[in-house]
């Protein structure tokens, strides 16, 4: 009986196994074997050992990098300008993201419609919304720099400072609406008497949402950051559309696809993109493994 369900249940389990080998694992290992190649996307491939690895991290000065300063950019100053990005993206994502979803579960004749504006810049791809925040920058704030005569409002993409706040701007409105999402769901599962008898005993809104709320909501905390902080490293369409790079807001995800297809260098690209995976993974499990042991049993 018990050999009955074990072949009933790798049955049942195979299909999803053999998708998730076929796109996911056996992609991965060749690449990984084209990241020790000379390969350029038509020829045949020749073992070159780690040259590609080699040429990556040594494209350029990782100090010149680190400080803007690069003569040439390269995958470091790209590396560097993800991580900026990253950073400030988590930050200022999850803050929204908590933000409005504390906002739409108030008492609110108009919280299911606000939830719905909210959400909506999500369903829109990154390209598309590449485009359409390129015309705003380009043209909406060019004519309100006319209007009004403030030179702050123009060439917001052909600066590296304005155009990384740009995609800061872009991709905080496609994103906070999703977490905002993931945020409500918590709070709503926060125990009421537990709030009330915090009420009871005086304490303000603040120490109850500082010593209450937060610790219960803290699962909500470790996903949110981890897909803020994925798809932040991740970040390519919407780079791709609103600057292309330009100006030194080259992230690096497009930095490996002007690798492969502009300069027809696969090989190095992949050497690129493997280390890319082992640096994102790294930290994404830091960052779930310190926000894990935060949560607390309900």
């Amino acid at each position: 009986m018990k050999k009955k369900k074990n072949i009933s249940f790798w049955l049942f389990l195979a299909p999803a196994l053999i998708s998730f080998a076929l796109i996911v694992i056996v992609p991965l290992i060749i690449g990984i074997y084209y990241s020790f190649t000379d390969w350029n996307g038509i020829g045949v491939p020749n073992f070159i050992g780690i040259t590609n690895y080699a040429k990556a991290l040594g494209d350029e000065d990782i100090l010149a990098a680190l400080l803007g300063t690069s003569a040439t950019p390269g995958f470091w100053s790209a590396f560097f300008f993800t991580v900026k990005f990253t950073v400030v993206s988590v930050i200022v994502l999850n803050a929204l993201g908590l933000g409005l979803a504390l906002l739409v579960t108030q008492k609110m004749k108009t919280s299911s419609f606000l939830r719905t504006i909210f959400f909506m810049p999500n369903l829109i791809g990154g390209l598309i919304l590449g485009f359409i925040w390129q015309f705003i920058f380009i043209n909406i704030f060019s004519a309100i720099g006319s209007a009004t005569g403030l030179t702050f409002f123009n060439s917001w993409l052909t600066d590296q400072h304005t155009g990384f706040w740009a995609m800061v701007i872009l991709f905080s409105w496609q994103m906070a609406g999703y977490l905002m999402i993931i945020y409500i769901a918590a709070l709503q599962n926060v125990p009421e008497d537990i709030i009330e008898a915090a009420k009871v005993d005086g304490a303000s809104s603040v120490k109850r949402f500082r010593y209450i709320v937060v610790p219960m909501i803290m699962p909500a905390f470790t996903v949110s950051l981890f897909l803020a902080l994925a798809n932040s490293f991740k970040m390519f369409d919407q780079n791709l559309a609103l600057t292309n790079g330009q100006a030194g807001t080259e992230m690096l995800a497009l930095n490996i696809y002007k690798t492969a297809f502009t300069f027809n260098n696969f090989g190095q690209a992949q050497a690129k993109a493997v280390i890319f995976f082992i640096l994102v993974a790294i930290i994404t499990l830091i960052q779930v493994s310190l926000t894990k042991d935060k949560e607390v049993e309900v």
